[in-house]
């Protein structure tokens, strides 16, 4: 009896990582739920009713909201509003709906990710290849230090500083003339607003993982260039700049790439909260801070479930992606 052919086992990976997938969401938003609603001293319909309200008030907002109920039954209520009608609302500004909100945050954090992730990535990739060809040398150092000061500076900071260049200082010279006020600028608006919008939010936000990404993957192209495929390699007669990029760059991406898939999905999911406050950019992450500030429950509990989602399609995508290059993943 023959074995399965490739593409078989990569399509039966891909689907036993999409119900576990499934499955891992639907833990997630039972636990958030529980969480936030069934925390022993923690009232969700005194929260809402306000401090000096009634024991009449309070109960009629916990009918309202249909808090009376039992936990199972407010979770399905309370999932069904959220993903099937989509018509759950704000305990604090009342009417206000929640879906829609996140839905018009998520395009201006994707534009904000994206536009980051490219730049930490060609830059990521930059530093790492060249720190590792010239390994121990003024050039290597030079760029470890750089990665080092990348790493250590907090977001938050280099945000405020950039604000203060481009905003008031230097806002009037021919350098940041161009610079405009601090907001999001829709895409399909104004492209050239848009990129002028967002380029320093990139940078800012692109500075840490460019240091980040560009240690890591040295130290995976050192490792990688003391392995036997590699000295193989040269035998071959391929110039060390071939051996580099061809054979040992390929193999040091896994962990490159094991390392994206995290930090995307976690930035998407609000994680760039800190480069959106800073710079005026109304994403997930923005809406969740003033979500905590108010301590509205139901629109914490549906961008920390926004968030997960994002967060475990990404580690889906990784293990999809390395099944369809390893077949040893396969197997697992």
């Amino acid at each position: 009896m023959q074995g399965r052919g490739p593409w078989a086992e990569v399509t039966g990976f891909v689907v036993r990582r999409l119900l576990h997938m499934l499955f891992v969401l639907v833990g997630i938003s039972a636990t958030v739920f529980l969480i936030f609603f069934a925390t022993p001293g923690a009232d969700p319909a005194a929260r809402i009713a306000g401090r000096n309200a009634t024991p009449d008030t309070v109960a009629a907002v916990r009918r309202e909201f249909g808090l009376d109920k039992p936990l199972p039954v407010q979770y399905a209520m309370m999932m069904d509003h959220l993903l099937v009608t989509r018509d759950l609302t704000s305990f604090v500004n009342r009417g206000e709906r929640i879906v829609p909100e996140i839905a018009e945050a998520a395009p201006v954090t994707l534009s904000l990710v994206l536009g980051a992730a490219a730049i930490w990535v060609v830059f990521g990739v930059l530093v790492g290849v060249v720190a590792a060809a010239f390994k121990d040398t003024v050039i290597d150092r030079g760029l470890m230090v750089a990665g080092l000061v990348g790493v250590s500076v907090p977001v938050f900071w280099l945000g405020e500083v950039v604000n203060l260049i481009t905003q008031s200082r230097l806002h009037d010279t021919f350098l940041f003339s161009w610079v405009p006020a601090l907001g999001y600028v829709p895409l399909s608006q104004n492209p050239l607003g848009w990129f002028a919008a967002l380029v320093l939010p990139w940078i800012t936000l692109a500075v840490l993982y460019i240091g980040i990404y560009g240690r890591v993957l040295r130290a995976n192209l050192i490792e990688a260039l003391n392995e036997d495929y590699i000295r193989t390699a040269r035998a071959k007669g391929l110039s060390d700049w071939q051996v580099l990029t061809r054979h040992a760059l390929r193999c040091s991406l896994i962990s490159f790439v094991t390392m994206f898939g995290l930090d995307f999905g976690a930035l998407v999911g609000g994680g760039a909260l800190l480069t959106e406050v800073v710079f005026g950019l109304q994403g997930v992450g923005a809406l969740t801070y003033r979500a905590l500030e108010d301590l509205d429950l139901p629109m914490i509990m549906a961008t920390v479930i926004y968030a997960s989602f994002f967060v475990v399609v990404s580690n889906a995508a990784v293990d999809i992606l390395y099944a369809a290059i390893d077949p040893r993943v396969r197997e697992r």
